[in-house]
Parts: structure tokens; sequence; C-alpha cells
């Protein structure tokens, strides 16, 4: 008996912080958001009254007026739409990018391997806004790598490009941004791959392309679903890149959320985006675990 309440204290010790943690910070916030997505906005913004003292018996002044205001304009629709290919798009680009950078760093002497991870991390290290600025600086119409670039097109006799303020530039950031969430699950599962499975498949007349399809590739795949659950998830809903890099060319639904509690200050209706948001969001990252229990069965 006495070990039984012990182990009950030791898991509600282990999982009991985490589980706090999830319902304080997450759990509780949806469901703020859930409430606010049923009021009406307020005369001068935010929420009105939750209570209606106008009829004198204090009524729930609830009301659906922003789910119907959103499923009846596919204005928004569409903004999910190109916030998803957005977002599927760089998930694809990083992981082109990561998978031979993990690999990379995989093969190397052990005594290289740190380095070159704090290298990957390294960006971390400076602010956000302050690298996403740089790169605003990198695309301008009068940096030294677009003047090249439109040289270079001149010679062969193709008009000059602008870079930023573009889709191209939105891509460029994200990527640029997410590409270290891609490497570090894909190098954490490709450093555990048992050599001797390559040296069989050789040995058993494999050539090199078909040793990674075979071999490499599949035992990775989970490191792939992390990685792509990683990226695709925070650059689906974000608002800083698309609004300093793109401009009104890139705007995406993270840019209208944010434009909705602040500019706007229609509360109801920035609660409505963001609860659609978070349900696209926990339904891929669900369908991601789901696809990733499938292959390893």
């Amino acid at each position: 008996m006495m070990a039984a309440r012990q182990n009950r204290l030791h898991k509600w010790l282990i999982g009991g912080p985490p589980l706090a943690y999830l319902v304080v910070f997450f759990a509780i916030p949806v469901l703020i958001m859930v409430l606010a997505s049923f009021r009406n906005p307020g005369e001068f913004g935010g929420l009105a009254p939750i209570f209606n003292d106008e009829t004198g018996s204090s009524q729930l002044d609830l009301t659906t007026e922003s789910y119907v205001r959103f499923f009846s304009d596919f204005l928004y629709t569409e903004l999910f739409l190109k916030s998803f290919a957005y977002a599927a798009l760089t998930t694809i680009v990083c992981l082109v990018i990561a998978y031979p950078l993990a690999m990379l760093i995989a093969h190397s002497p052990k005594k290289h391997r740190d380095l070159l991870v704090l290298l990957v991390i390294l960006p971390f290290w400076s602010n956000f806004l302050i690298r996403v600025y740089a790169w605003m600086i990198i695309l301008g119409p009068q940096s030294v790598f677009v003047t090249g670039l439109n040289n270079v097109f001149g010679l062969v006799g193709i008009e000059p490009v602008t870079l930023l303020y573009t889709p191209f530039a939105v891509i460029v950031g994200l990527v640029y941004v997410h590409l270290p969430f891609m490497v570090l699950p894909l190098y954490a599962n490709l450093e555990k791959h048992d050599p001797a499975l390559l040296d069989a498949a050789q040995d058993l007349g494999a050539n090199a392309w078909r040793r990674f399809w075979r071999v490499t590739f599949p035992l990775s795949l989970p490191g792939v679903y992390a990685g792509a659950a990683l990226v695709f998830i925070p650059a689906l809903g974000i608002f800083a890149i698309p609004d300093i890099l793109g401009g009104t060319e890139g705007i995406m639904i993270g840019n209208v959320i944010k434009q909705q509690f602040l500019d706007t200050r229609d509360w109801p209706f920035g609660s409505v985006l963001s609860m659609v948001l978070t349900v696209m969001a926990v339904g891929l990252a669900g369908l991601a675990a789901w696809v990733a229990r499938r292959s390893r069965t």
C-alpha cells in the first residue's frame, strides 16, 4: 500500500509541473479565447460586457456573429490557404536544405560535431527582429546583392527584379528563421543510425543512391516528421516576417489576427481566427503524430 502511494506521488511530482504548465499557459488561454469568440465587440473596441443588463435579467450576451462572418466571407479562407501554402513551401525548402546539412554533421568526426551544432543554433543568440531586419537590408533595392543580381540579369537581357516586399522575401525569411528547427531533429536521428546497416546493404550490391532511399531515409522519417511539425506549425501563424519583408503582397493569417486585436480592435473576430488557426495546428500535429506511428509499425 505504501509503495503504491509512493509511486503515485512520484508520478505527480514528475508529471504535475508539466501538466500545470499546460493548464495555465495553454488550456486556460484557449478557454478564454473560446469565450471571447462568442462575445460582441465593445463600443470602443475590445469586448462588450458579458452580461446584458438592458433587459434587467443580466443574461449572458453571447453571439455566433463572428463565426458567421468568418464562414460567409471566402477572403479569410483564402488567407488560410495562402498561409498553408507558404508554411508548406517553407517546410519543403527547409527539408531540402537541412537534410544534407544534418547528414554532414552526423557523419563528421565526433570532435567536430558539437561545434557544427553550435553554428546551427548560433543565430538564436541574436534578437529575432534584428535578424529579420538584416534580411530587409539584404533584399532591399539598393543592396549589393540585389544590385549585382540585376546587373547580371541586364547582361542577359532580363528585366531588373525587386525582391523586397514580395512572396519570395517572405519565403526566404521563413526558411532562414525556421531552418535550425529542421536541422536539429534530423541530426539527432541521423547520428543514431547504425553504419553496419549501410555496410550490409553495400555487401548486397546496393549503390549509394539505393542505400540512401532503402536504408537511411526510411530510418530518418521520425526526424523528418518532427522537423516538419516544428517548422510548419510556427510558420503557419507567424506575422512578423510577412509584415517586415512581405508588405501587402505577403500578408498571412497571422497578420490579420494581429490587425484584429491591435488595429481594428475587433477581439471577438480575432478570437475566431485564432481558434481556427489553433484547431488547424493541433489537427496537423495530431496527423503528423499518427503518420509517424504508422511508419514505425
